[in-house]
């Protein structure tokens, strides 16, 4: 390898270069590092055993947080080996649950920018702020406006840690390399009082743009990556239920982009119908899908739940006649007034029912989705009810964090005497029952969007179809594992999560080739290229030795 561009201090600060104590001794002559470093070379996997070390000695999930993302601003290369070395612990902490903790604290716990924070203030010149970023070559773009962060709501600038943890998992799960990698935040203001009142807080003192304002200013900043970053992919993360919405419907046939609240949740979820399928016996037509919450995730699954059901051979009344939805007001229903067009394409015709316990025995569900954003309407009584009206009942609680789920694995297991297949958005404790212990997998969008970025980075996709998520949950089920689906799990264990990835990306790459989205043609052999193309993290040979 040349060179690198930053020598002494400079290269020492420069997380993407720095070795840290792995430099070797001619390297420390070289680059002007001698005595700049304690004298003994360490490799990385010793590097590795300290940082171990240290992380586990933190006392909380919120002071492992803090560490991995120091560690993460001094060594990146360090950081990414401590992340796929050690997923299964590293997730919970990086991502959902904690990295809401960390959202909520985001200005409390600051140390150090990264990333771009376009702001309301910035209208005009977006094209100019983009062009700070050092990196020419972005791959893929992460952008929030923080409206609604996992389930707690407004967190504004706040919410910059959901793009930043979203993108470290593109590259520990799915090998992109981290320097094509972006994370925005959007910051449009905040209609949270208590931001605003927020000493630390780190975003606009101002309310939300709203309309046509709102408006101008995302299609600004969406003009301006494709003239900054022609080859990126963006994904929309964490937008109120309108805006997601109504911005993926504006910009998916404009531009490479996806929502991973709507779209990549819909291709985990209907994943774990297909797995729970093997356990309970039934046919994805078979299933009758009854949503609590019908906002962007449950229109997003229904939607990808039906075009799966179109190619099973239903027609659309029949698959419309399979999925109901029920929010705060109770089932949605075609008699109700004022319902948005989302909600309306799923309203039904049926008397009104107030409580989820009567529709459950009203319509008799096989399936029962959460993604509700609200803790413990999954209650004894609903799941009780779910048990009395299908003999294996699929159970999913898929709102994030954990403080937000709709319930517990073992609240699940316990309710419907051990009967549910269940699957949540957050990791869940195993449970001991009758003799039997269940582990419950997450239905995690992780298991998906990283595997898509892998493609799309690679194949120069200009477009994210409804395709490539149909392929991405196919492939997905595929790799479920008996012995572990006995155990309850939907899923392959975190540990296996690069594998995924690359059968993910293989079964997407497919579809981008067959549609005719690809930049440029690929050999023949597909996965050996995109396992190729996989980023892998050791330190570079600056200097031979």
């Amino acid at each position: 390898m040349a060179l690198p561009p930053k020598h002494g201090i400079d290269l020492l600060q420069d997380p993407r270069l720095n070795k840290g104590t792995a430099f070797t001794d001619r390297e420390r002559d070289v680059l002007r590092l001698r005595g700049l470093l304690p004298p003994r070379v360490f490799t990385l996997e010793q590097q590795l055993q300290r940082s171990m070390e240290n992380y586990r000695s933190q006392t909380s999930d919120l002071q492992r947080y803090v560490f991995m993302v120091a560690l993460q601003d001094r060594n990146e290369t360090l950081f990414y080996r401590a992340v796929i070395e050690h997923l299964p612990e590293m997730m919970p902490i990086i991502y959902t649950p904690t990295v809401g903790e960390a959202c909520a604290r985001f200005g409390h716990i600051f140390r150090r920018p990264r990333g771009l924070y376009v702001s309301a203030a910035d209208r005009g010149r977006i094209r100019e702020v983009l062009g700070n970023w050092p990196e020419p070559d972005i791959g893929v773009i992460v952008v929030t406006d923080g409206e609604r962060i996992l389930g707690l709501g407004d967190l504004g600038a706040y919410g910059m840690g959901i793009p930043i943890g979203k993108l470290a998992l593109y590259t520990a799960c799915g090998g992109v390399h981290p320097s094509r990698c972006l994370p925005v935040m959007l910051d449009a203001g905040t209609d949270n009082p208590a931001l605003l009142q927020d000493l630390l807080y780190t975003g606009l003192l101002q309310p939300r743009l709203r309309g046509q304002e709102y408006a101008d200013m995302v299609e600004e900043f969406m003009t301006a990556v494709g003239e900054v970053f022609p080859r990126a992919l963006v994904q929309f993360e964490d937008f109120a239920t309108g805006n997601a919405i109504g911005l993926l419907a504006r910009y998916r046939e404009r531009a490479c982009v996806f929502n991973d609240d709507i779209q990549g949740t819909a291709a985990a979820a209907l994943a774990a119908l297909l797995v729970a399928g093997r356990a309970t016996g039934r046919r994805l037509a078979d299933e009758r899908l009854l949503f609590l919450g019908a906002g962007a995730a449950a229109s997003g699954i229904a939607d990808l739940v039906l075009t799966a059901l179109a190619q099973a051979g239903l027609s659309q009344v029949e698959a419309r006649r399979q999925i109901w939805m029920f929010d705060a007001e109770g089932l949605v229903v075609a008699g109700r007034s004022g319902l948005p067009e989302f909600k309306r394409q799923y309203a039904v015709d049926h008397a009104p029912v107030a409580t989820l316990p009567e529709a459950v025995r009203a319509l008799r569900p096989t399936t029962l989705i959460g993604v509700s954003g609200q803790p413990q309407l999954f209650t004894r009584p609903v799941l009780e009810a779910m048990a009395e009206v299908t003999p294996r009942p699929a159970v999913f609680a898929l709102s994030n964090p954990t403080s937000r789920a709709e319930c517990t694995a073992e609240q699940a297991y316990r309710w419907t005497g051990g009967r549910a297949v269940f699957s949540s958005g957050s990791p869940c404790s195993p449970v001991e029952m009758d003799g039997r212990r269940l582990a419950p997998s997450q239905t995690n969008n992780a298991y998906i969007f990283p595997g898509l970025g892998l493609a799309v980075t690679t194949t120069g996709s200009r477009r994210v179809t409804e395709s490539m998520f149909l392929a991405a949950a196919r492939a997905l089920a595929e790799q479920a594992d008996e012995s572990l689906l006995a155990e309850g799990s939907l899923f392959p264990p975190l540990d296996r999560i690069r594998e995924v990835s690359l059968k993910i990306a293989v079964a997407v790459s497919r579809v981008a080739l067959a549609e005719g989205l690809a930049s440029h043609d690929l050999p023949g052999d597909l996965e050996t290229h995109l396992r190729q193309s996989m980023y892998h993290p050791v330190h570079p040979e600056y200097v031979p030795g």
